[in-house]
């Protein structure tokens, strides 16, 4: 189950045939995201477990679930602005329903990345899960 923007990340994906072309696309996606307000980058929306500074701050409006975030790596910040494409507009319910790793898994990106930054990725999955289950 994923979100129509995230679908056009797969459909793009496709068209991209090596993983540096990818990797620069992932790259691109973070550069597009609006930036985090230094007001929130405070400790409790610091994600744990990544190798680089991460900060998430998820929101829940009339059940609906959105994030903003941001990373000092470019890379991750690639990675948050994938993860907003998968998450973000969801019913909260529907947060919990979608299988992450395998939404990813299409896109390839866990054979590409580094140890660290796919203990990121997962932190950072779980973080969102971990917001919607108490919503």
């Amino acid at each position: 189950m994923a979100t129509d923007a995230f679908e056009e990340i797969v459909e793009d994906f496709e068209f991209l045939e090596d993983w540096e072309d990818r990797y620069r696309y992932v790259i691109e996606q973070g550069k597009t995201m609006d930036v985090l307000d230094d007001a929130l980058r405070v400790p409790a929306t610091k994600v744990d477990g990544c190798a680089s500074q991460v900060w998430l701050h998820p929101t829940i409006k009339d059940g609906v679930f959105s994030f903003v975030g941001a990373s000092d790596a470019m890379i991750v910040s690639g990675l948050i602005a994938v993860l907003q494409k998968l998450y973000n507009g969801l019913a909260v319910a529907d947060v919990l329903a979608v299988d992450a790793r395998a939404e990813m898994e299409r896109l390839g990106l866990n054979e590409h990345l580094s140890s660290q930054r796919s203990n990121g990725l997962r932190a950072m999955i779980e973080r969102i899960r971990l917001v919607a289950s108490e919503a």
